[in-house]
Formats: C-alpha cells, structure tokens, sequence
C-alpha cells in the first residue's frame, strides 16, 4: 500500500541550522497494516508523515502509495486518499463553520462527487453524517448546526477522526493524536480510532509516546532515531516483547541510552 524509498530530507542545507531530518528512509506497508512508531523528539516521525502527505517534497527517494509514485504529487490532491490527524485538536477543522458544513467539506474532498458544489449536500448525505456521527456515541448527531469552535478537545479530535475517514482513505496517518487529551477521553478517541480502522480495514500509521500501547497497537512497531527507522518489529518477535526489551533494542542499535522522558515515563503509567 505505501512504500518509501530511499526517501531523504535535509532543513537549512549548507547553514549553521543544518538539519538532516530524513537518512534513505526504506518503508513498505502492506494493505492493512497498523503500525505504531516511537522515537526521541526530532527522531523524523513527523517529518516522515509530511513527506508522505506531500507538505514538502522530499531530497531524494521516491513516495509510492497504492502502486502509483507521488513523490511530486502536490499536497492538496494527496489529501484526497490519506487522511491525516495532528496532536493539536484545534488542526483540521474550521471552528467557525458547523458539524455539518465541516464533514461536508471532508466529504466532498476526499469523494468522487467531482464538482460538487458545496451547498448541494443531498438529504441522504447529511443522514449518513448523522448516522456516523451517532457512532462516537457524543451526542454530536444532535448539535450538527453547531460551530465546531465549542466542541470539547475530545469531541473535536474524534469528529477530525470521523472527517479524515467519512470517505476511506487509503492511509490514515495519526501524529500523537491523543496526546492533547486527558486520559479518559484519550482513551475514548483510541477505541474509537482502533474500532474505525479494524471495520473499515484502513492502513495506518500511528505516532505515540506510549510505550506499552506502541507494543499492543496494531500489527506492528517502528522506532526512529535521527532520521532513521533503527527497529521494525511484528509477528511472533513483537507479541514476545516487552518494553525494556524494546529499549534494549534501542541502546544496542545506537550504542546509547533511550533520553526522551516523557516516553520513559508512559511506562509506569
């Protein structure tokens, strides 16, 4: 379904601020697939998912989704079938605009209903809004004619789930997206995502700074470190892991000790 190639990025070539964010990444997911990936603050998480979302376009390397290379694939068109979810609850919607005129946006960018017009959401379609929204089991069905901008951070990330997956999406990229969240609703929004990835068979990428959930998440584990994926791990190896073993993995793939605390942290939590 995804593959990277050789993907490279540099920031502030041949200045002081010089920084190589991307090493000749290699990735390949299959159809499916639900990897979670860890790693140290300016490891490349993010920078990977933007270069698979098409904000900048990479140094070198190619981005093939579904066959088709999209390395020079402008961003907007790339929205269109990879769905992609930030920390910031605030990101991704228009808290001005209603429940309703927010997912007709996402509908209608990421369908085939090719021009469309925005004001010609059909009776049918904004049922099926209802309907999926009754699904977050929030009470959103019933306040569509809202304004986002007075949703709870909870409620606005698990509508921002629902709008990047009202039509499937080829991949969904989810960057630490209940990290902004307090536990009990950040669990709520996990559910929801696990629940809406397994039913709809969505290949995902999911960025997190739990550990013990990096383990039990999905079918798969990446850890990254300066711009390189250091651990891939899945099947039998990963069932039989545990935490230190994963940050033993670490020190002996780099030769130092694992220094984010916030990560460290997540596993006494």
């Amino acid at each position: 379904m995804l593959e990277l190639l050789d993907v490279s990025k540099t920031f502030y070539p041949g200045t002081v601020n010089e920084k190589k964010a991307l090493n000749q990444i290699n990735l390949k997911m299959e159809s499916g697939d639900f990897a979670t990936i860890i790693g140290s603050n300016g490891a490349g998480k993010s920078t990977m998912f933007n270069a698979i979302c098409g904000t900048f376009y990479v140094d070198e390397g190619s981005v093939l989704l579904d066959g088709e290379d999209i390395t020079y694939v402008k961003e907007h068109h790339r929205s269109k079938y990879i769905g992609h979810l930030f920390q910031d609850p605030m990101k991704g919607t228009a808290p001005h605009m209603s429940i309703e005129e927010n997912l007709a946006l996402a509908y209608l960018r990421a369908s085939s209903v090719g021009g469309k017009f925005f004001g010609r959401i059909s009776k049918r379609e904004k049922e099926m809004f209802r309907e999926k929204l009754s699904l977050l089991d929030m009470g959103l069905e019933d306040r569509m004619k809202n304004p986002v901008g007075l949703l709870s951070g909870g409620q606005r990330q698990a509508l921002t789930l629902l709008m990047a997956t009202v039509v499937t999406p080829k991949i969904l990229l989810l960057d630490e997206h209940t990290a902004a969240l307090d536990p009990g609703t950040a669990k709520k929004v996990l559910e929801l995502t696990k629940r809406i990835v397994k039913e709809n068979k969505i290949t995902c990428l999911m960025i997190t700074h739990n550990m013990q959930s990096a383990l039990e998440l999905g079918n798969r584990t990446l850890m990254m470190d300066s711009g390189n994926i250091i651990l891939d791990v899945r099947g039998e190896e990963r069932d039989k892991m545990t935490v230190d073993d994963m940050l033993d993995k670490f020190r002996e793939g780099i030769g130092k000790q694992f220094d984010n605390d916030r990560i460290l942290l997540s596993k006494v939590e």
